[in-house]
């Protein structure tokens, strides 16, 4: 009953409703059943794809795996260290962190903050003001991401040439290669993020098509047509490669010109 009080006042509160989707991934870490079950109600019902685990062994891995977007974890885990864990994350993959700990002191809040954490919740919490939080952070990111992209000017991988401020593509021959829209901002997304897992919800996102119902293939239309013009065997290919039950990965050495 009182679970279904809290979905029915979040719901309220932030004018959401189950279903809804916000197309993003969000792992929880922690190995109290009851708090898992609280904050995957409410990160649900605000329509993010929640997934968990209850050790830190596996982290990363998932990360990895299925392109997660902000990981809520906690600091007193079983198997490891938490604190090592956010530092490993913020190291290695652009994931978002935001711990909630029951660790709740101010040094331990500092600490969590400066090797990286995006955010520091103590328990008991407010799910309410949990899920705000998570909105701030996914909010800031994506805003620094297109303030980043805004500045690039261009990018180079083997011999290719993307412009993004003319929105143009250059082969190793020094040839223009014409490219629709999509296309482009298909390709920018992958030289951007070179070498991590992006889901279709992830590109539909990056290309700024977010109109799209997360069920529409035309990422998969797109992705044909773009290797039809960047690989040199389109059913073999070398740079944009799939990852099964996952998403696309751009194989390639990506530098800023």
């Amino acid at each position: 009953m009182i679970l279904l009080m809290l979905r029915h006042e979040t719901c309220q509160q932030f004018g959401i409703s189950a279903g809804m989707s916000n197309q993003k991934n969000i792992l929880i870490v922690d190995d109290e059943p009851d708090i898992c079950d609280i904050v995957d109600m409410v990160l649900t019902d605000a329509g993010y794809n929640v997934s968990i685990l209850t050790s830190g062994a596996k982290v990363l891995e998932h990360v990895r795996e299925h392109a997660i977007d902000l990981v809520v974890l906690d600091l007193g885990l079983p198997d490891v260290d938490g604190l090592t864990l956010t530092r490993t994350l913020k190291e290695r993959t652009s994931t978002s962190v935001v711990i909630l700990s029951g660790r709740g002191e101010t040094t331990e809040k500092i600490i969590g903050l400066e090797i990286g954490a995006d955010d520091y919740m103590g328990k008991p919490f407010e799910p309410r003001e949990l899920l705000a939080r998570v909105r701030s952070v996914l909010r800031r990111k994506k805003a620094s991401r297109e303030a980043g992209d805004n500045q690039l000017s261009s990018l180079v991988f083997e011999g290719w040439r993307l412009d993004v401020l003319v929105r143009t593509l250059t082969s190793p021959s020094g040839e223009p290669v014409s490219m629709s829209s999509g296309e482009f901002n298909l390709l920018k997304a992958f030289a951007v993020h070179p070498n991590r897992v992006l889901s279709r919800d992830q590109l539909l996102d990056y290309t700024h098509e977010l109109d799209t119902p997360a069920f529409d293939r035309s990422v998969d239309v797109q992705i044909a047509r773009l290797r039809k013009k960047i690989e040199p065997d389109p059913q073999n290919p070398k740079f944009i490669k799939t990852v099964r039950n996952a998403g696309y990965i751009f194989a390639a050495k990506v530098e800023e010109a």
